[in-house]
């Protein structure tokens, strides 16, 4: 979904996602091309 994106800079963007409040569908989007890296979610960002 998001191949171009690191690991790293994912999490980013999904910590920065939810500490700023954007669209709720973005976030869902992110979260979920975390899981399918199999990556953890930032502590206390489980949403």
């Amino acid at each position: 979904m998001l191949p171009l994106l690191s690991d790293d800079l994912l999490l980013d963007a999904y910590r920065s996602a939810v500490r700023l409040g954007l669209d709720r569908e973005f976030v869902r989007m992110l979260r979920s091309e975390i899981r399918r890296r199999c990556l953890k979610l930032p502590e206390g960002q489980g949403l």
